[in-house]
């Protein structure tokens, strides 16, 4: 088995090295990896699957309804710019919900430049808070406790079993950042239950192929300005969905080949991984078209310095 990590180098001379562990699932099967089948939390790469059963406890009238946007700033983790905000305060008076009744807590937006223009950050700055739009109307309108948290919320264990079912292996459970449950499993159950958004996908199956769908359609809306998650989207040579998570995972479904791919960066660095996406993306024919900064290091004044590179060996 060959072995990927991704280098950093500053004035040509090696700084840091980033081991990184990859598979591809088709037909629930492993067919291709490279490192270990490390287990780790999803983080919000989950965020499609946990959308999925949200819906499946709203009214099928207003599921009908949704669009793209209000679908994909479902399953984001999106940068808390301007109209992210807009479109999450819309979607809560659409569920029925307030933005106080958010369990998501504030922080300020990722976007620098949106940051730098909001003093006091609110819920809806969360870069979750369209999960937890969801979450909440959901719970509304199955007649839930509206503290979605606990991990015994009637929703929660919901999305622990679906998880479970897709994954193919039983889950861990621990609290995610923004305060509800978030599911440990090996890198390959990631991979077999995006495979599944992948066959979605590909089959149109309501609605966690709209969901999928409406991933790629509105790249920007589940990420923002100049995020991996966008730019992967945006550059592809062929149709995909993608979801980054926390500490170093990343997850596409591919609805031409019915593939799910996850990737793991050891050491959890966001620039490595993203130089790790690509390369594994390329490993397997998809290409992509555009500049991709993730490859170069800069100073603060925005000089290169050095550069980010994946090696096979």
């Amino acid at each position: 088995m060959r072995d990927l990590v991704v280098e950093s180098l500053r004035g040509g001379r090696r700084e840091t090295v980033h081991p990184i562990s990859a598979c591809r699932v088709e037909g629930g099967r492993v067919v291709w990896s490279v490192g270990d089948d490390v287990a780790s939390y999803w983080r919000s790469a989950s965020k499609p699957f946990q959308l999925e059963t949200s819906l499946a406890h709203l009214p099928t009238e207003v599921v009908a309804t949704l669009s793209d946007q209000e679908l994909a700033v479902g399953a984001a983790s999106h940068s808390g710019e301007d109209a992210h905000v807009a479109l999450v305060r819309a979607l809560l008076a659409r569920l029925g919900g307030t933005e106080a009744e958010l369990q998501c807590g504030a922080h300020a937006p990722m976007h620098e430049p949106t940051a730098r223009g909001v003093p006091v950050p609110t819920n809806l700055h969360s870069n979750c808070s369209g999960k937890h739009a969801f979450m909440l109307g959901a719970s509304r309108h199955a007649g839930f406790s509206l503290d979605y948290r606990p991990e015994d919320h009637p929703l929660q264990r919901a999305n622990l079993a679906r998880l479970d079912d897709l994954a193919g292996v039983a889950h861990g459970v621990s609290i995610d950042g923004c305060s509800v449950p978030t599911f440990h499993a090996p890198l390959s159950g990631k991979a077999r239950a995006w495979s599944r958004l992948a066959e979605a996908m590909a089959h149109g199956t309501e609605p966690l192929g709209r969901i999928g769908w409406a991933m790629h359609r509105e790249p920007w809306h589940m990420s923002g300005t100049e995020r991996l998650d966008r730019a992967i989207v945006a550059c592809a040579s062929e149709p995909l969905a993608v979801k980054i998570g926390a500490e170093g995972v990343f997850c596409i479904a591919l609805p031409q080949r019915r593939a799910g791919l996850a990737v793991k960066c050891h050491t959890g660095n966001g620039d490595a991984l993203a130089v790790a996406v690509k390369a594994v993306l390329h490993e397997h024919g998809v290409t992509l078209d555009g500049d991709f900064t993730w490859e170069r290091v800069l100073n603060v004044r925005g000089v290169l310095v050095g550069e980010r590179s994946a090696r096979w060996r």
